[in-house]
């Protein structure tokens, strides 16, 4: 019995205990969580009591600052960094990408409204270089690429005078290399045959006729005679085949078809023991002695293209090579599937190295000229490529008009070559103009609230200012200045 009544107790004081563990445990955990909001809400208290005191000052220390300077300075703008929206005359942030405003520097006191000056400190720092306005010829480079063609106006075709069987092709493949007056093949011709029999027998009674018949004979024998000799000129034969045949005095039906010029066998057009019709082409034949190169440029760069001008090509066949030649035509027309204009260049080929058909890169050096036409190579204000600044229509340049004081102007670029860029107007020769560091220089300006190449409108001088430029405009009529139709729509005063 005492057994089970300790027991009892043990289990009592296990419970007890257990209690009290959980509940040290649960004010642990509430204590400190109680203590961090006590003291925060102390801190509010605090911060409160001290603005209602004028301890402090409920704005920010820097928009306290820029309200300041704002307050001093009646003209102050400010003006967003990404230049979103315009010039605003409080501070605050951005409508349009929340970036704070920022007070512009002309609002501390720069009073040039078209320059800003630049420390020599900062100049180095940012690593500004200037060059010279130059008067200069400038010359354009064009490079374009085309495909070598035949020489048009040195292909021939040899083709059939006469109907006939073709008994015999000399010239059995494309690609020959003939001479001129080479047998390329053999015709057989019934109506040749005939034909060179006409004239040995218009000629036996020509012969007769100038001894033993009256004059009249003989001229009308004569005549046969050379009517006879022109008909065997048409069916192809030469003088000095006519001449062979009235010196030998015997008829063939088989005709030799010889080379019209030098050159290389392109097309053959029939094969051996063909027969052809009156016309029919045979072989066509190039003299490879010169060569076409043509160039497909755009019309502003075929404008500066005159005949005779030299262009240099490098063949994709021959690396390391460069050719000589010279253009011979200009395209008066643009293509209206391709926008573009051809230009053809003839290029000496005695070795015959170049070959139809390979592509060639062609190198054009071109004198600019200013668009008058009086000089071919006149000298043009000459900048540095990376001294203009051009966004859209705009283009815009830094001249240093003093040391550190650069200059925003309006300019009107011309032609480039890559290096160097025409200044058509804008600036004079000497003056001297950012070519590094001027992208620096105009965020400076806009951040000043200065025209830049953003906003270059702003650089145009300011209008002249008139008496009564308040005022509201007026504009006088006379009756007389108004259709007979509208007059009775306006009081008429004297």
């Amino acid at each position: 019995m005492n057994a089970v009544n300790h027991s009892d107790r043990n289990a009592a004081s296990q419970r007890t205990d257990q209690r009290r563990e959980s509940l040290r445990w649960w004010l642990k955990l509430m204590i400190q969580p109680l203590l961090f909001l006590a003291v925060g809400a102390l801190l509010l208290v605090a911060l409160g009591v001290a603005q209602r005191l004028g301890w402090i000052s409920a704005g920010h220390p820097d928009e306290s600052s820029s309200a300041t300077s704002a307050n001093a300075s009646n003209d102050a703008l400010y003006i967003c960094p990404m230049m979103c929206v315009p010039p605003q005359p409080e501070p605050g942030r951005c409508p349009v990408c929340g970036m704070k405003l920022v007070l512009t520097a002309s609002s501390a006191g720069s009073t040039d409204p078209r320059s800003i000056q630049i420390d020599p400190v900062a100049r180095r720092v940012a690593n500004i270089r200037t060059a010279a306005v130059k008067s200069a010829p400038l010359r354009r480079r064009i490079r374009a690429v085309g495909e070598l063609q035949y020489d048009e106006s040195a292909l021939k075709t040899l083709a059939a005078y006469v109907d006939g069987r073709l008994e015999r092709l000399y010239a059995d493949f494309t690609g020959v290399v003939v001479k001129q007056g080479d047998p390329l093949a053999l015709l057989y011709s019934p109506r040749l045959y005939s034909g060179q029999v006409e004239l040995l027998l218009a000629k036996q009674a020509w012969d007769r006729s100038l001894t033993s018949t009256p004059a009249g004979t003989a001229e009308s024998a004569r005549g046969l005679y050379e009517s006879a000799r022109q008909r065997l000129r048409e069916f192809g034969m030469t003088e000095d085949q006519i001449a062979a045949l009235e010196r030998e005095g015997e008829a063939s039906s088989r005709l030799p078809l010889h080379a019209p010029i030098d050159g290389t066998v392109i097309e053959k057009l029939v094969v051996e023991g063909q027969y052809v019709k009156e016309g029919q082409a045979i072989y066509r034949l190039a003299d490879l002695a010169s060569v076409w190169l043509m160039l497909e440029l755009y019309p502003e760069d075929a404008a500066l293209v005159r005949d005779g001008q030299q262009v240099e090509a490098r063949m994709q066949s021959l690396p390391g090579r460069t050719f000589a030649g010279r253009v011979a035509f200009v395209d008066p027309s643009v293509d209206s599937r391709t926008r573009t204009v051809g230009v053809r260049v003839v290029f000496p080929n005695p070795q015959g190295s170049l070959r139809v058909g390979d592509y060639a890169t062609a190198t054009v050096d071109l004198p600019v000229t200013s668009g008058h036409g009086e000089d071919p190579e006149p000298e043009l204000l000459v900048v540095p490529r990376n001294a203009v600044l051009l966004a859209g229509s705009n283009s815009v340049v830094y001249v240093e008009t003093e040391p550190g004081r650069f200059e925003l102007r309006r300019v009107v670029p011309g032609a480039s070559n890559g290096d160097e860029i025409a200044i058509l107007q804008g600036v004079a020769a000497g003056e001297r103009v950012a070519v590094n560091g001027n992208f620096l220089i105009d965020s400076q300006m806009q951040l000043s609230g200065k025209p830049s190449l953003i906003d270059p409108a702003k650089a145009q001088e300011p209008a002249l200012e008139v008496d009564g430029a308040d005022e509201e405009p007026v504009i006088h009529l006379r009756p007389t200045d108004l259709p007979p139709m509208d007059l009775p729509m306006v009081e008429v005063t004297p």
